[in-house]
């Protein structure tokens, strides 16, 4: 059985890249660009003060921003970040 990984660390290197450190202590750079233009959902995280305000969820399980305008939630996953910044491909289908 795989242990899916935990967030530890986010912190924002530019607008839309995020350095992540995970429990199984695996550090990456997430390149998040291709993902925060897509849709609606991510207009709070396109602007790059609030893409500052990420936040990690208690159990290491996602990060996430709250866009108080709206009272929305935007998150991704632990383990889709992982494949972010270690340049593996994802299942898309």
């Amino acid at each position: 059985m795989n242990v899916l990984p935990r967030i530890t660390h986010a912190e924002p290197v530019i607008h839309g890249v995020m350095k992540l450190i995970f429990t199984d202590g695996y550090e990456g750079v997430g390149d998040l660009r291709p993902v925060i233009p897509c849709g609606r959902i991510w207009a709070f995280p396109q602007n790059p003060d609030d893409f500052g305000k990420v936040q990690i969820e208690e159990y290491g399980h996602h990060i996430f921003w709250i866009d108080e305008a709206v009272r929305r939630e935007i998150d991704l996953a632990a383990d889709g970040l992982v494949a972010i910044a270690s340049g593996r491909p994802r299942c898309t289908g």
